[in-house]
């Protein structure tokens, strides 16, 4: 069983081999999934279990940077799925705040989708708190989307 709930995200990341910021490991791809505790990301090779990295998530304001270490690495169909963890506790809740975003920026591409909406980030940000922040800030909560 999970210690934390997953999230879907498709956020642009960032990896850089912990220590030194001039040397990604691989170019921005999006996140699987997001959570307080970590965050999961496909990869073209795999990462040893233990490896730390810096997570760079450039899409918010201010820009998300904590230090990670590898938990799983598992071939999957497009490479390898990777999950880290976070080190830092004060980066939880910088996650738990990441994790929103993720939520209103799927929610705003649902409606999209399948209200034929085009609706900006803040609108999205409005109407997502007022249907779904309450669940949200529920531990227990399988999924707020």
């Amino acid at each position: 069983m999970r210690r934390f709930l997953r999230h879907p995200a498709g956020i642009p990341i960032e990896l850089v081999a912990a220590g030194d910021d001039r040397s990604p490991l691989a170019p921005p791809g999006p996140a699987v999934d997001v959570s307080v505790g970590g965050l999961a990301f496909h990869f073209p090779r795999p990462l040893e279990r233990g490896a730390l990295m810096k997570v760079r998530i450039p899409s918010v304001s201010p820009v998300f940077e904590s230090i990670a270490r590898v938990v799983w690495c598992l071939l999957d169909a497009s490479g390898y799925r990777v999950g880290v963890e976070f080190l830092d506790a004060e980066d939880e809740f910088r996650a738990r705040m990441v994790e929103q975003v993720c939520h209103i920026e799927s929610y705003r591409q649902r409606v999209r989708t399948d209200e034929h909406r085009d609706i900006s980030a803040e609108e999205a940000a409005r109407e997502w708190i007022v249907k779904f922040a309450e669940r949200f800030t529920q531990a227990n909560s399988e999924d707020v989307q």
